[in-house]
């Protein structure tokens, strides 16, 4: 199942999203509302609303942003960087998160923005001390991210905290889906149409699995917690007026458009 986060006459829902991204496919998407949330049991309304009639909202508001740095061998090292002996973990605060189709605002500290494509994943339920046979319960789903960079302020200074935690560096979306294998999956950014960046989930260091299991032996996940997955290689700069647009295979695509500060 796809769950969509939207707003609709200044209400905000959930919804199923139905109907084929596919190319060629016919017929438009629709949310069928929901009744309740996805972090518990719920049922759907029936009650059906075309897509293009919404604002897509970012999938979820998580309480934190878990981040995952150079858990791809070929990025570490287009940045000069070894693989660490263990997952480096860094956080991207609640304000940081934007949904499809909202704003990058380039932070006016920085003069090299990049871009970072990853899947990023959505939690369920509460957890903590997770064993790796119980990782798939507390999963609610997948969805896409871009871990959006001031990457001068991110070798500038020992922490990542501005780098990288700037209000709309995490855009996440356009959905969640729930059922689906991450194994291996194709993972894509483009820039104004042009490719940058291309790689697969198979080619992760640390698997979801060990993920799950490093950070919960030192903190409690919440339903909505978002996990991002670390970057393939191919990082690169972003400027005013670019488009950018991370795809997942069995998932969609998460565009936004670069703007300065205001």
């Amino acid at each position: 199942m796809r769950i969509a986060r939207f707003s609709i006459d200044g209400n905000v829902a959930f919804g199923a999203v139905e109907g084929s991204t596919a190319l060629g496919a016919e017929g438009e998407l629709v949310l069928d509302i929901i009744k309740g949330i996805p972090f518990a049991d719920f049922e759907l309304s029936g009650t059906k609303v075309p897509l293009s009639k919404v604002r897509l909202l970012p999938p979820v508001l998580p309480n934190k942003v878990v981040a995952i740095g150079r858990n791809y061998r070929e990025h570490a090292a287009e940045l000069g960087n070894e693989v660490p002996d263990v997952p480096i973990t860094f956080f991207k605060p609640s304000t940081s998160v934007v949904g499809p189709g909202d704003p990058i605002a380039y932070p006016s500290f920085s003069q090299d923005l990049h871009h970072e494509a990853e899947l990023a994943v959505v939690i369920g339920r509460m957890c903590r001390e997770v064993p790796r046979e119980r990782v798939k319960d507390v999963i609610l789903g997948y969805t896409c991210a871009n871990d959006v960079t001031a990457r001068d302020v991110q070798q500038r200074e020992k922490q990542w905290a501005r780098a990288k935690g700037f209000d709309s560096s995490c855009p996440l979306g356009p959905w969640i889906e729930t059922d689906l294998d991450p194994s291996d999956l194709t993972i894509q950014c483009t820039v104004n149409g042009e490719q940058r960046q291309l790689g697969r989930t198979s080619d992760m260091v640390r698997s979801i699995e060990d993920l799950i299991v490093h950070i919960t032996e030192a903190m409690t996940l919440l339903p909505g917690d978002v996990i991002l997955t670390g970057t393939p290689a191919g990082v690169g700069p972003l400027n005013v007026g670019d488009e950018v647009a991370v795809t997942i295979e069995g998932i969609g695509t998460l565009t936004n458009k670069v703007i300065k500060r205001g």
